[in-house]
């Protein structure tokens, strides 16, 4: 970046894992103008991924949880807008416009809106108090507001993805009765293998959840205190507090009312930029393109967050760069650590890799034909790493090997010959 351009400015909006991580990136990579970053939520930006265990089961206050301290921003001249919503993007003029009529210019603009949970039109839902999604410190601190309040502390779950799942291991701890409804016929079943489904459902019935699969909720009935949760094979079930984990919204509204891509999210390059080079978009809203993987995804992970973070950071100030990275997630449960690295869609084999000395050491390697596209490993930081390798390398494994527990576990007796 060179001197002449430090009277610059750079917006983004939204100040989650991308966003934040994108600003501080961009200050390293040589920005010298203003950085000013918008975001809803009044709170210092924090991490997500605790929500929903570590900070839920403590009584720690959000600062625990920043990605940044106060001073840090102020140190690398980051301008944070907190509780502040922008209301629409001017591509023409370059600025944005927020909800009370101010303006902003930009001489870029970076998206890192995100999405928003799914509040699902079930009549009783919205028109009950103590229901909630899990998605901002705001929804985690009612959660354990109520459930401090709460007598009976039985909670129905709605949704059994991995977000549901963590928050009944959470609420578990906390001395909460805990019932999950999945509307699918497993759990997790849009992200993994019945294997893996079958484990979790196992390892929650042991830890005291009661899973309910096939379980459409049509009803939300309030009676005082008590709550009604109504499914349509005629079954109900009582809470005191109700959670909602259904999915979520990508925010894309803004973007498309402004006339950029959309397709499952803001559609970007490469270098995450979108049909007008003076905008950038990162994180959960975008839809870019993986070569490893030859397609565009969308990706809601911290991982994805982070690393799109810097490549638009290195673009933006004149850097050659590629977004090319091997997605990875993770889970915790109860004792349960899950590694997931690798895209599993569009497999048509799984391999179930045992370990001969522990039943909650194991993993599931997913292939199409001889390609192995991912691998989710339980309490196995091996299989995570080895499976890592395999797929950047595209190396074929010997498939017998592999789901063999006697043989030992390492890339090289693994590799096909």
């Amino acid at each position: 970046m060179t001197k002449h351009q430090n009277n610059k400015i750079c917006v983004v909006i939204g100040a989650s894992h991308a966003g934040v991580n994108f600003a501080f990136a961009l200050r390293r990579e040589g920005w010298e103008g203003e950085i000013i970053l918008y975001d809803a939520d009044p709170i210092l930006p924090y991490h997500r991924p605790p929500l929903s265990k570590a900070y839920l089961t403590s009584d720690d206050g959000i600062e625990k949880n920043l990605l940044k301290s106060a001073e840090s921003y102020e140190k690398e001249g980051i301008t944070l807008k907190l509780g502040v919503k922008v209301s629409s993007i001017n591509r023409r003029k370059k600025h944005i416009v927020l909800n009370d009529g101010t303006e902003q210019s930009y001489d870029k603009l970076v998206l890192a809106t995100g999405a928003r949970p799914i509040m699902p039109p079930i009549p009783g839902l919205m028109s009950s108090n103590k229901i909630f999604p899990l998605r901002t410190a705001a929804d985690v601190a009612n959660i354990r507001t109520c459930l401090a309040e709460s007598e009976n502390k039985r909670v129905v779950v709605i949704g059994g993805g991995y977000i549901g799942l963590e928050t009944a291991a959470s609420l578990i701890k906390l001395g909460a009765s805990v019932t999950v409804l999945e509307r699918e016929e497993r759990i997790l079943a849009r992200v993994t293998a019945p294997e893996m489904s079958a484990f979790f459902q196992n390892l929650h019935a042991e830890n005291g959840v009661d899973i309910f699969t096939q379980k459409n909720v049509i009803a939300i009935e309030t009676n005082n205190e008590e709550k009604l949760v109504k499914c349509d094979d005629g079954v109900s079930y009582t809470a005191n507090i109700i959670i909602v984990g259904v999915g979520i919204h990508v925010n894309t509204e803004m973007a498309a009312s402004a006339g950029l891509t959309i397709e499952n999210g803001i559609k970007v390059d490469e270098t995450a930029k979108t049909v007008d080079d003076d905008i950038y978009a990162i994180g959960d809203c975008t839809f870019h393109y993986n070569p490893h993987y030859d397609r565009f995804v969308r990706l809601e992970s911290v991982q994805n967050a982070v690393d799109q973070a810097k490549v638009a950071a290195f673009a933006i100030c004149g850097n050659e760069t590629r977004y090319d990275t091997i997605p990875w997630f993770w889970s915790d449960q109860f004792d349960v650590k899950l590694q997931m690295v690798g895209l599993s869609q569009g497999y048509d084999q799984v391999i179930l890799r045992k370990e001969a000395d522990n039943e909650k050491c194991f993993s599931v390697w997913y292939f199409k034909v001889d390609h192995l596209l991912a691998v989710d490993a339980v309490n196995n930081a091996k299989a995570y790493v080895y499976g890592t390798k395999f797929i950047k390398s595209g190396d074929k494994i010997d498939k017998a090997k592999l789901e063999d527990p006697e043989v030992e576990f390492n890339p090289i007796n693994l590799l096909a010959e």
